[in-house]
């Protein structure tokens, strides 16, 4: 809910607690207006309060910064095709946030598997499209899922990717991939390998 919305909804009841109060309760002045004052103070106080937790999550507990290019390093740790296992592959990606959602792209540039060492340039790089969330915690390493559909070299692929938060120049976590029903570690990094 945005703070204006919440301020037109604060003062929707406010005009309808204090008509209440003028044609529910009894008349006794004393009564009325006591509770008239214990009523605009209330509200006041849980305006206040209303504020100062927007501004805390608007401005101390923002979403990390993930915007930007960063380069990514795959390693294989589990697979069902052999040649697979211990396979690193590297990627650049360009991702944008808005809010807690992502969207981007990737291109691979780096293989080393038991069939060798390759870097890709221009054609022969593959791209994917990628699209996620960030999950904010407050007491912990804030979350990011993103899902990369990738244009391979004849088949399209998907990778899912939990990755954690560190810095807003590296983030580190797990990755699943429907190739070879590949598993591994996986790194983010602002900086080349």
């Amino acid at each position: 809910m945005s703070l204006s919305s919440f301020l037109k909804l604060s003062v929707v009841i406010i005009g309808i607690l204090v008509l209440s109060i003028f044609f529910i309760l009894p008349r006794e002045k004393a009564l009325i207006e006591g509770l008239v004052v214990n009523l605009i103070a209330t509200i006041f106080s849980g305006l206040i309060l209303a504020f100062l937790f927007f501004l805390a999550r608007e401005k101390i507990f923002t979403l990390p910064n993930i915007s930007g290019q960063w380069y990514i390093e795959m390693l294989t740790v589990k697979t069902a095709y052999r040649p697979y296992n211990k396979m690193k592959l590297r990627y650049v990606a360009m991702l944008w946030r808005e809010e807690n959602h992502i969207q981007g792209s990737v291109e691979k540039i780096y293989e080393d598997s038991t069939t060798g060492t390759r870097q890709f340039t221009g054609k022969n790089r593959t791209r994917g499209e990628i699209n996620g969330y960030v999950k904010k915690y407050y007491l912990s390493k804030d979350r990011v899922y993103l899902h990369v559909v990738e244009e391979g070299h004849g088949r399209e692929s998907t990778h899912f990717y939990e990755i954690d938060v560190q810095s807003d120049k590296k983030m580190v976590g797990t990755f699943t991939s429907m190739v070879a029903d590949q598993a591994g570690e996986v790194i983010w990094q602002r900086e080349e390998f």
